[in-house]
């Protein structure tokens, strides 16, 4: 399980790095062509965001890209086609990044089975709260794969452990309020915040929301264990064309 798979990975390297992408954005091709240059610079674990018409955790970046893929005919039997060629492919784990309605829309249980079939190994739900995921996670027990729940500034120490109990394979931490690929402060309170979320769970800490640079991954290095990077790397792609993601993320890491 990603637990012990991050835990194995951190006996070689201070601090992983988790990359998202946005599954038919630009094109299913080019995905394919992302995360083929994403696994050669040497990203550790992949988000593969299942395209959806009201991404609320998102910002305007992730936001976006959903919208295109959706307009250019991303559909869910495309995307978990696509999700099932990557895995075949490439020796990392994958998790699925989507929200609730997809599930719902496809049987939560059969969505949960299909995930399993196909290789995928986690799952990231940010609008389905515990409390309301009961099905979900029974899914997930059964097939043995892990859902991952979100820590934020605003949850309480009870809340977090809360969030905790129904978590499995790392806890994903937003680094401050608000939605993705907004500018965030890398500095004391921050490195504070990250202590707190420690006394709420053992599992690994994945930092999300606003990492761009080498600085902001260096500065997370000893404080959580894997940083994640989502928006910064599609601005690159859109600024610069796809074969400059690769490139970029080498000069994250190294």
């Amino acid at each position: 399980m990603l637990e012990q798979y991050i835990q194995d990975r951190l006996q070689h390297k201070e601090l992983l790095l988790m990359t998202h992408i946005v599954l038919g954005y630009p094109s299913y091709d080019k995905s394919m062509y992302l995360v083929e240059s994403m696994v050669e610079a040497g990203v550790d674990l992949m988000e593969l965001q299942i395209p959806f018409s009201e991404p609320m955790a998102d910002g305007p970046v992730i936001l976006k890209a959903n919208a295109e893929a959706l307009k250019a005919g991303a559909t869910l039997e495309k995307s978990l086609e696509m999700a099932e060629k990557i895995t075949a492919n490439f020796d990392i784990p994958f998790l699925f990044m989507t929200y609730y309605n997809i599930l719902f829309k496809h049987g939560v249980s059969d969505f949960v089975s299909k995930m399993h079939d196909i290789g995928i190994k986690g799952a990231i739900i940010p609008d389905l709260p515990p409390e309301e995921a009961s099905e979900y996670l029974q899914a997930m027990q059964q097939h043995k794969l892990d859902p991952v729940h979100i820590f934020t500034p605003n949850s309480s120490l009870e809340r977090k452990q809360e969030l905790n109990k129904h978590t499995s394979g790392f806890m994903y931490t937003v680094a401050r309020k608000g939605v993705t690929g907004k500018d965030t402060q890398f500095g004391d309170e921050l490195g504070d915040y990250l202590v707190e979320c420690r006394q709420a769970t053992d599992l690994p800490l994945a930092l999300g929301f606003g990492v761009k640079s080498k600085a902001d991954f260096d500065f997370i290095r000893g404080k959580a264990d894997v940083a994640i990077i989502g928006s910064e790397a599609i601005r690159v792609m859109e600024d610069q064309g796809v074969e400059a993601v690769g490139p970029f993320i080498h000069s994250i890491i190294n």
